[in-house]
């Protein structure tokens, strides 16, 4: 008999915000051309957001930033904080940092001053196709500085979000063994992006590979970011594999709203993790959409109801 959908409250652990009006987001400048981002190219603010939280029984969520202006990181928390939400809504934010900059400890110390900021992502994502990386080369995660700046994080608190490729996994588990007592977690089902049998096999043993180092956590978010064209199947290998590889008391429901939109309605994703994630206990299951990402984000439960 198969089991019970999940009915408890929800914590989104991966989502933006941004007002095109502050061009202050250059990755959404408007283009000459209609292309594949001409449909979240407006505006994404608290009440927008609130509407589908509603809907979705989400309590409290995380902001994690959006690619904002990296000269000015600091301008996104301030723009964050002035904006009129309801208790929970962006309740904890993920900040940049620019790990290989010397002065990053600076921005680091002030990270650690605000209450909200509970960890930093910078994005690494490599591919050896150049067409499909977000960075030139694959070599932070080796580079003394960026690693000096990362040794911080251990002394403010503050985890480390990982966007990275299936290409660097490997390299993310050393990353995770040198530094034990940080918190690293891997953003949107570490990124399955090469879909033929050799790719999805990098992947789910990078997964596997990553997982044994306890100090990390995952995100199931986004998983059609690489699968435009999904099916329930499709979604559903992936998010098992995720939980299979992590465990579900490792593993926290994400959206990564409004990009993920681009290919699944929010209502849909939720929908399709509550499907196949309806056999495991009921523990397991609010694990997974609530408790776990309340806890790494250190959520106060005056933000989050009580189950």
């Amino acid at each position: 008999m198969p089991g019970k959908k999940y009915q408890g409250p929800v914590i989104d652990a991966h989502h933006h915000f941004w007002d095109l009006g502050l061009e202050k987001h250059p990755w959404l400048a408007v283009s000459a051309n209609e292309d594949e981002l001409t449909p979240i190219r407006k505006n994404f603010l608290p009440s927008d957001y609130s509407t589908v939280a509603r809907k979705a029984n989400i309590v409290a969520s995380v902001h994690v930033e959006a690619n904002w202006d990296p000269v000015d990181p600091l301008g996104e928390i301030k723009w964050l904080d002035s904006l009129d939400r309801t208790a929970g809504i962006a309740a904890r934010y993920v900040a940049y940092a620019p790990l290989r900059d010397p002065m990053a400890s600076e921005l680091l110390e002030q990270y650690a001053l605000h209450q909200r900021v509970v960890g930093v992502r910078e994005i690494l994502s490599w591919h050896p196709d150049p067409g499909k990386s977000r960075v030139k080369e694959n070599s932070c995660m080796a580079d003394p500085v960026w690693r000096g700046n990362l040794l911080r994080f251990e002394e403010y608190g503050l985890s480390f979000e990982l966007l990275i490729s299936p290409w660097q996994l490997s390299d993310a588990r050393r990353l995770a063994e040198d530094f034990p007592h940080i918190q690293f977690v891997l953003n949107h089902c570490g990124s399955p992006m090469d879909r033929d049998e050799e790719g999805m096999r990098r992947w789910s043993d990078g997964l596997r590979l990553l997982a044994g180092a306890p100090n990390v956590l995952i995100k199931i978010s986004d998983p059609v970011a690489y699968d435009p064209d999904w099916s329930f199947d499709s979604l559903a290998l992936v998010i098992l594999t995720c939980i299979e590889a992590f465990g579900p008391y490792r593993s926290m429901f994400a959206s990564d709203h409004p990009v993920a939109g681009l290919h699944i309605d929010f209502l849909q994703w939720l929908t399709v993790f509550s499907q196949v994630t309806q056999d495991f206990s009921e523990d397991e299951k609010a694990a997974m959409f609530f408790e776990n990402a309340r806890a790494h984000y250190k959520i106060p439960a005056s933000y989050s109801a009580a189950r």
